[in-house]
């Protein structure tokens, strides 16, 4: 690689909490590694990249993903249900029928979302294997994902227990042996899981939900394979009051206490949506530093209510951004997830609820914590080099007394002039090089076509 400086950016928004958030000059990368920041004069040979009218954020990371649902956008039969409706009309209905090009071309169509609206880093939680399948999902996934450059972290999903409906009108979801999800767990982190700083590729060992997912008899031998391991763990958990009713009923406890008694709480663990906390469970997922990914745009389209983020983030808790699956939340970006968060927190619990820097923080360094990715998130010397250089150059951004949070507040579709991950060039002037944009929208077409058939 070889060495360049950034500069002329109105302002750099670092990840830091606090005061350190805000920071101005120039970014010298060398190596894929962030060198310096601050009054740099340019050295011989070093490129230059312009960021005049643009400020620089730390590559956006999202906590929690389903690539997959990304050809199950505005479902009609699920678009105005809650939950479990949805989960009826949308993936338990469309899953058998998602071929190998089917999941190739939702996740291009996720990762491709995702890198323009300045995101570096995905975890994917994927959780449909079948042994109808003559493909490995993994395998698909991280070949598109390399494709495009960035870094994804894959959360293996999976069930040893089926979630029963009201209705037998679909396949049911496929299920497997717990020996069986746990060996293909080990044989997808051997080939992919990979530790260096500079690394594309992660795995995280990620049962659906605890609650129905598995046998509670199970739990405690899925905690110890995956620090076995040395993998993540990574789950669904209280996203409705239906989580939190099952577990008082079953079990005589609510859901975050519950695991807690099996050993499913800690810095190596993080769940989705925590939608449904009391303020015991909050306390108790902070001081244990659990991850919480926050997904508000789907908890909001599916009715689900707001997550404490603001409340645990306050307790020092480990607080992240998800964008949720597409087939919930149909703009799977993370700079509407941003926008979404801001406004949602504000709108419920008041106008100093959530800052925009708070919102940030939570994007960047907040989801580099909750996936232990600690090179990541921040902008500082010795940091890879994942940057987002947001272009300010559209009417929505002109006015702004305050440019460094336009692209939370101000919302609508990013432009990205560069976006680097570890100094790579993967978004330039708005466009993916290499991408065929037409190509992807006929694919998508045919694949939509032949689901809704």
């Amino acid at each position: 690689m070889t060495s360049f400086l950034i500069e002329n950016a109105t302002g750099i928004f670092t990840g830091l909490p606090g005061a350190a958030m805000r920071s101005s000059g120039s970014i010298r990368v060398r190596d894929g590694v962030i060198a310096a920041i601050g009054a740099l004069p340019l050295e011989p040979n070093e490129r230059r990249l312009d960021a005049r009218g643009c400020v620089i954020y730390p590559g956006l990371i999202s906590t929690h993903h389903h690539l997959f649902q990304s050809v199950l956008k505005g479902v009609r039969a699920g678009i105005n249900l809650p939950l479990a409706g949805w989960l009826r009309s949308v993936p338990y209905t469309y899953w058998s029928k998602l071929d190998e090009e089917a999941l190739a071309v939702a996740a291009r169509i996720a990762l491709s979302e995702l890198l323009l609206s300045g995101t570096t880093t995905a975890a994917d939680h994927h959780y449909l294997f079948s042994d109808t399948f003559r493909f490995d999902p993994a395998q698909v996934i991280f070949e598109v994902a390399r494709s495009l450059g960035l870094r994804l972290v894959f959360c293996r999903g999976g069930a040893t227990v089926g979630r029963h409906f009201d209705t037998d009108e679909f396949p049911p979801m496929p299920t497997e042996s717990l020996e069986h999800m746990l060996k293909s767990v080990e044989a997808c982190a051997q080939r992919f899981h990979h530790t260096s700083p500079g690394s594309l590729t992660q795995v995280a060992l990620a049962p659906t939900t605890p609650t129905w997912s598995l046998d509670p008899g199970e739990l405690k031998e899925v905690i110890a394979a995956a620090r076995r391991m040395k993998l993540r763990l990574h789950s669904h958990l209280s996203e409705s009051t239906d989580y939190v009713d099952f577990c008082l009923s079953v079990h005589g406890k609510r859901p975050v206490e519950w695991l807690a008694d099996h050993d499913w709480l800690g810095p190596d663990v993080w769940f989705a949506h925590l939608v449904h906390l009391d303020p015991n469970e909050v306390r108790i997922l902070a001081s244990t530093g659990t991850g919480m990914a926050h997904c508000p745009q789907s908890n909001c389209r599916l009715g689900s209510g707001v997550s404490p983020a603001d409340a645990m983030a306050r307790l020092g808790g480990a607080v992240s951004l998800g964008v949720d699956g597409a087939a919930s939340n149909e703009s799977a970006d993370m700079i509407s997830e941003m926008h979404s968060c801001w406004h949602t927190h504000r709108a419920v619990k008041g106008a100093d609820a959530v800052t925009a820097e708070d919102v940030v923080h939570w994007a960047t360094a907040g989801g580099a914590r909750v996936l232990g990715l600690p090179q990541i998130g921040t902008l500082a010397p010795g940091q890879q080099a994942d940057i987002a250089i947001f272009d300010l150059d559209q009417p929505r951004h002109f006015g702004m007394h305050d440019p460094l949070i336009a692209p939370v507040t101000c919302a609508g579709s990013a432009q990205l002039r560069y976006l680097l991950v570890g100094g790579r060039i993967v978004v330039e002037n708005g466009a993916i090089p290499g991408l065929d944009i037409q190509k992807l929208r006929s694919d998508a077409s045919r694949v939509v076509a032949r689901l809704a058939a």
